[in-house]
């Protein structure tokens, strides 16, 4: 696996070697990782059965739903799992929890739209599924480093032309 890591970064790093050589080594690549330890858990992923597919289908429908209510005990019904297995299934596959993963997409996705410009904050807020615009700025704040005002100004003066 290690070898074939290492020759398509090298592969990366020419475009000439991309167009020639990507497909095979990805290709490699995969064919690795269906053998490994972690096989089965990813072709039953992909196959969207099992534990494995059950967190997949949540994470898909979480992205195209994160703007709406969301609540945890209604994933984990769907998933047919309780509350503290989804909790523990969902933190394995993601690195997070299900809130804490809705909340990043929701800051991300606002601020893919004030990059854009197309909205105010307070409607950006309330299209990502933020109901208070207070609790949208501390979080925004919290995971930014600056306000969401801050950043508005910000892209005004480095992105504005180029919009």
């Amino acid at each position: 696996m290690e070898d074939v890591l290492l020759r398509l970064l090298k592969a990366l790093g020419s475009p000439v070697d991309v167009a020639v050589l990507g497909t095979s080594i990805l290709r490699e690549l995969h064919y690795r990782v269906m053998l490994g330890p972690q096989g089965g858990a990813v072709i039953a992923a992909l196959r969207r059965k099992g534990t494995s597919g059950k967190m997949i289908e949540s994470v898909a429908w979480l992205r195209d739903n994160f703007g709406s209510e969301i609540a945890v005990a209604d994933l984990a019904r769907y998933a047919g799992m309780s509350i503290p297995s989804y909790h523990v299934h969902f933190k394995n596959l993601t690195g997070s929890s299900p809130i804490q993963y809705v909340k990043a997409m929701r800051l991300h996705e606002a601020r893919l739209m004030i990059a854009r410009q197309s909205a105010t904050i307070a409607t950006v807020a309330a299209s990502v599924g933020y109901v208070s615009p207070a609790q949208f700025s501390r979080d925004f704040r919290r995971n930014f480093g600056r306000t969401a005002s801050e950043e508005v100004k910000w892209v005004r003066k480095h992105l504005g032309e180029q919009i």
